[in-house]
């Protein structure tokens, strides 16, 4: 068990909701955790790093090379995931993500959960599952805000 992971933590999170006490402490036993301070780079856009990431504690800054620069995404709360399609899809990442502030990671690695799928099958469905509500999650917030950015540009429904 990783004892440096705290299990609350793991079970609060949208993926622990889909886990019972067993699954949790399985799932605890393979993540890792990084402590981050302000400004340090989690990972960078392009990199090929496929993990999967948990904000435990603190804030994280996703970022985006816009115009030659990186220019802000979204700011991550604890509780929150990142890295959906690089853990999935294996594909170079997508955005920076970058601590605001002291920040804590736990990860998990695909080959890590890969790991599972003969003793603990179950697991690593709920698993995937869990990832594909979190994705879920993100596309409905994206939607919404490009309602509401349309609302905005088009005066329409008497908000603006």
């Amino acid at each position: 068990m990783n004892d440096s992971i705290d299990l609350k933590k793991l079970t609060d999170s949208f993926l622990g909701q889909e886990l019972d006490e067993r699954e949790s402490e399985t799932l605890q036993g393979i993540l890792e955790s990084q402590s981050l301070s302000d400004g340090q780079t989690l990972v960078s856009e392009g990199d090929e790093d496929f993990r999967l990431f948990l904000l435990a504690e603190g804030r994280l800054e996703v970022l985006s090379a816009g115009r030659g620069e990186l220019e802000h995404v979204y700011l991550m709360s604890p509780g929150e995931f990142a890295g959906t399609r690089a853990f999935v899809d294996r594909v170079p990442r997508q955005a920076t993500l970058r601590a605001r502030g002291e920040a804590v990671v736990y990860s998990l690695a695909p080959e890590a959960l890969e790991s599972l799928l003969e003793s603990d099958p179950g697991l690593v469905y709920k698993v995937m599952r869990a990832l594909f509500r979190i994705t879920h999650v993100n596309l409905m917030r994206m939607n919404k805000e490009a309602q509401e950015l349309a609302n905005y540009v088009y005066k329409r429904g008497g908000r603006y």
